[in-house]
């Protein structure tokens, strides 16, 4: 891989994690924290974003982002936003402390969720980029 493919994966990777940082503060702010609502957040909207970018990544007629923009938005940006670590130890926690109906809807909205909005992505960006 070329060194600049390097460096988009390294400013994309800086900029979701502040971003990520910020949508986690600003979530147990405005929405508690009985839920880890911040990490579910945040891998709803970085499943989104890589479902957008994909679905433009099929076909060189339908792709609006180069190669670069691609890498940077795919790996360097969703790498460093999404938490799907954070998300294993919050509900890893969540089980830890006893609660398990916690942990169970942890797990079942991020995944739920997230595959949606994977999907959504994905699906409304292809109908938009056919017209």
């Amino acid at each position: 891989m070329p060194p600049l493919m390097y460096l988009l994966i390294a400013l994309g990777g800086a900029l979701g994690s502040v971003s990520r940082a910020w949508v986690s503060a600003a979530s147990a702010r405005h929405l508690g924290a009985h839920l880890p609502w911040g990490t579910i957040i945040i891998n709803v909207l970085g499943s989104a974003v890589i479902g957008i970018v994909a679905a433009t990544a099929l076909s060189s007629s339908r792709s609006i982002f180069n190669t670069e923009t691609r890498i940077f938005l795919m790996v360097g940006f969703c790498g460093g936003f999404t938490t799907f670590s954070s998300f294993s130890l919050q509900t890893f926690e969540l089980l830890r402390e006893g609660r398990a109906t916690a942990a169970l809807a942890n797990v079942g909205l991020s995944v739920i969720l997230c595959v949606l909005a994977t999907a959504a992505g994905y699906m409304g960006t292809v109908a938009l980029v056919s017209r």
